[in-house]
């Protein structure tokens, strides 16, 4: 049921001729005691950008990369030692635009239970596990107005989770949130107990507006400084 559901939202490589640069992040999916979770990681404090964050593995493309699929899955290899032919990848979603302008293409699919993860210290401090159904139904959220360098106001959201394996609690939030989401209200259908930035009878065309209008804010920003 859910790969169905995230097949009807693929957007395949439609915006992929938009003059932005390319990132990618995989947003890996398995099954726990009958239940679906995603796995997250948390940055290594000595990167120079976003240290000690929690994200999805995943970075900027490089030449060599095919699309971003191949982004994808080598930036997940690179940090915590998924094989990309452990990985069954189902679709791309709706991507997003991060803080430096990059447009990130968020890849989703299915993972094994078993995997174990090795992280690269450099770029990866923890693994961690999350039931998808928290980023509808969570115990810990608050949200907060945010308004992009193109001065596009959007809804940032911030979830914190404790995890009793790890006995510590993660915070999860700006563009990692967002995918995470969209991610659980694609699969699941429910209504969230919090606020979306979206139409959730139309959440195709509605999330699709959302990215138009933030990439149209940035676009705008751009021809105004040239």
């Amino acid at each position: 049921q859910a790969r169905r559901r995230l097949r009807e939202f693929d957007v395949g490589a439609r915006f992929s001729r938009l003059p932005l640069p390319r990132a990618a992040v995989l947003l890996p999916l398995l099954v726990r005691r009958g239940r679906l979770h995603l796995l997250l990681t948390v940055r290594s404090v000595q990167l120079r950008r976003s240290p000690g964050e929690v994200c999805f593995p995943g970075g900027k493309r490089e030449a060599t990369d095919e699309d971003d699929i191949d982004t994808a899955l080598r930036e997940a290899k690179e940090e915590v030692g998924l094989q990309p032919e452990k990985v069954e990848v189902i679709c791309r979603l709706m991507p997003g635009i991060d803080k430096m302008n990059n447009m990130v293409t968020p890849v989703v699919g299915f993972i094994e239970d078993t995997f174990q993860a090795t992280p690269n210290p450099d770029e990866v401090s923890e693994v961690f596990v999350v039931p998808l159904e928290y980023f509808v139904k969570p115990l810990h959220y608050k949200a907060f107005s945010y308004e992009t360098s193109s001065g596009y106001l959007t809804r940032i959201h911030c979830f914190t989770y404790h995890d009793l394996e790890h006995k510590k609690s993660f915070k999860i939030w700006g563009l990692t949130a967002h995918f995470a989401v969209f991610l659980a209200l694609v699969i699941s259908g429910e209504r969230p107990t919090f606020e979306v930035d979206y139409d959730l009878d139309n959440l195709m065309s509605s999330s699709e507006n959302y990215f138009s209008n933030l990439y149209a804010s940035i676009y705008e920003r751009k021809k105004s400084n040239l």
